[in-house]
């Protein structure tokens, strides 16, 4: 009888030896419903504004995000999180904008519940 080295010297491959094995062992498993979408929001109207530290990825208004939340959706992604780019002008010290209920991402979320009631 051979004795194995302590672990991590050795280490045994009995859990892999067929994808059943593999299968059934495995940790982990990723699906759409483990993700939240970010999403960049605009003030506007159909407009789309690409963002220059992230190439691939863009600013939109909502009339265009919702189009992108519907494909989210049908993917099975449960939120949204959303990044708004408030005007200079309406910034402040206090953050007072944040309060605004009409601002840009309490419009934001009114028109995604309207569109997706039952969504997350």
């Amino acid at each position: 009888m051979s004795h194995l080295p302590p672990f991590p010297a050795s280490r045994p491959r009995r859990m892999r030896r067929d994808a059943f094995s593999r299968e059934l062992m495995r940790e982990h498993r990723l699906s759409p419903g483990n993700f939240i979408l970010p999403v960049f929001v605009i003030d506007g109207q159909n407009q789309v504004q690409d963002i220059p530290s992230m190439p691939g990825v863009q600013r939109m208004t909502i009339d265009r995000l919702l189009g992108v939340a519907e494909e989210a959706q049908a993917l099975g992604v449960p939120a949204l999180a959303l990044f708004p780019a408030i005007e200079p002008a309406l910034k402040t010290p206090d953050g007072a904008e944040a309060l605004n209920p009409q601002g840009l991402v309490p419009r934001t979320v009114r028109a995604l519940k309207k569109q997706f009631p039952t969504w997350a």
